[in-house]
């Protein structure tokens, strides 16, 4: 009997080790390469919850995209990056999503100032990018001709407004001051805020900054308090807008305070402590006392991905979730829409979205050249805290 030898043997072992591989790599063919969908967000810190709510909001609905075959018959998939609430940080990430990672878009996550350095290098590599929180003026209406920058969030220069307009009808400020962190949000808010009093013919009382690592602000709020301010616009995150209304605790100042949605961000009301309560934000959208179908099944799906939550507490805020559900799917369509993940042609296909029935409300053409943020100021509802939970301010 002729016996093979071991070189022979070693040889076809290795090919059909081979053909195996081949095999694994070729099929099934369905195993489709996924389109990869960048997160540049604060996943630690103080608004570790706010980027925690955006990651869950983007994840829900990947996981609806998915189930219905996702897009170009392909999975998507979520690749996050922590920028730790630091711009450098955000555009490095930025830049390795889309040189290695190859995402077809960034989702910029929660900071004005790390958005606003994210933009250019979107609009340079032309790589769209969607906002569902940071609503620094400047991210969409940052004067590029090419400009491949979205959001599904509230806009400062539309807040401010809004702001304003609750000041008056809600406490019949006559003078109102300002208390914004010394940044890019801060001075986002201080020129929306000016424009917004000089249309209602209201002076300021004054314009007062901070530090966001400031732990008094009494000085500042004094200084408010002998101007004769009778209400006090809020712009900060969580930690400051916390010492804020402890700094006025300790004044003994009952001034009505009207913030812009940074509260919203984490632990607010257990920093703040009771007094948080009187603090009123705006946000985008909230479970609390939301009776809609589409609202009452995303929170059971929540719930159902997500066993750490159990009540409304647990969703706080709400509108990370929202803002950024209603993002990826928008994106998806878009994605669909083009028949292409490169990014001029996704670009251009979000101008071609037409109606989606989303979390925050029914979409109509959300986005045009001129025009990249889908939510204005019918979307905006003022909030405060009760028990934990955002929930709607009722006059």
């Amino acid at each position: 009997m002729r016996t093979r030898s071991r070189p022979a043997i070693t040889r076809r072992l290795a090919i059909g080790t081979a053909l195996l591989a081949s095999l694994a790599f070729a099929g099934p063919a369905q195993a489709a390469e996924s389109v990869k969908i960048g997160l540049v967000t604060a996943l630690s810190g103080q608004s570790a919850k706010s980027g925690e709510a955006i990651s869950r909001g983007i994840g829900l609905a990947i996981d609806e995209i998915n189930a219905r075959g996702g897009v170009l018959g392909r999975p998507l998939e979520l690749v996050a990056r922590d920028d730790e609430a630091n711009p450098s940080k955000g555009v490095l990430a930025a830049r390795e999503l889309i040189q290695r990672v190859g995402v077809v878009a960034v989702v910029g996550g929660l900071d004005t100032p790390v958005s606003m350095a994210i933009v250019p290098i979107a609009n340079q590599m032309k790589v769209p990018f969607i906002g569902p929180w940071a609503a620094g003026t400047g991210i969409t209406r940052n004067g590029a001709a090419d400009n491949y920058a979205f959001r599904v969030s509230a806009v400062d220069a539309l807040v401010d407004e809004a702001l304003v307009a609750y000041a008056v009808k809600t406490y019949a400020a006559k003078k109102p001051g300002m208390i914004l962190v010394n940044n890019a949000w801060g001075e986002s808010n201080q020129q929306g805020l000016t424009a917004a009093l000089k249309a209602a013919n209201l002076p300021a009382a004054g314009i007062e900054k901070y530090e966001a690592s400031d732990v008094d602000m009494v000085p500042q709020l004094t200084r408010l308090k002998e101007a004769g301010a009778d209400t006090l616009f809020l712009v900060g995150n969580v930690g400051p807008s916390a010492q804020v209304v402890k700094s006025l605790d300790r004044m003994g100042w009952t001034v009505p305070v009207v913030s812009h949605w940074g509260p919203a961000g984490g632990r607010f009301d257990e920093l703040a402590g009771p007094s948080a309560a009187k603090v009123h934000f705006i946000q985008t959208f909230t479970f609390a006392g939301n009776a809609s179908p589409k609202a009452s099944a995303v929170l059971d799906a929540l719930k159902k991905k997500y066993p750490a939550i159990k009540s409304m507490a647990d969703v706080t805020p709400a509108v990370g979730i929202a803002n950024a559900y209603d993002a990826t799917h928008l994106l998806a369509l878009a994605i669909t829409a083009a028949g292409a993940t490169e990014g001029p042609k996704v670009r251009d296909a979000f101008y071609k979205v037409g109606r989606y029935e989303g979390l925050i409300k029914t979409y109509d053409n959300p986005f045009a050249p001129g025009q990249h943020d889908a939510l204005g100021p019918q979307d905006y509802v003022f909030t405060r805290f009760q028990n934990g939970e955002i929930v709607a301010v009722t006059n």
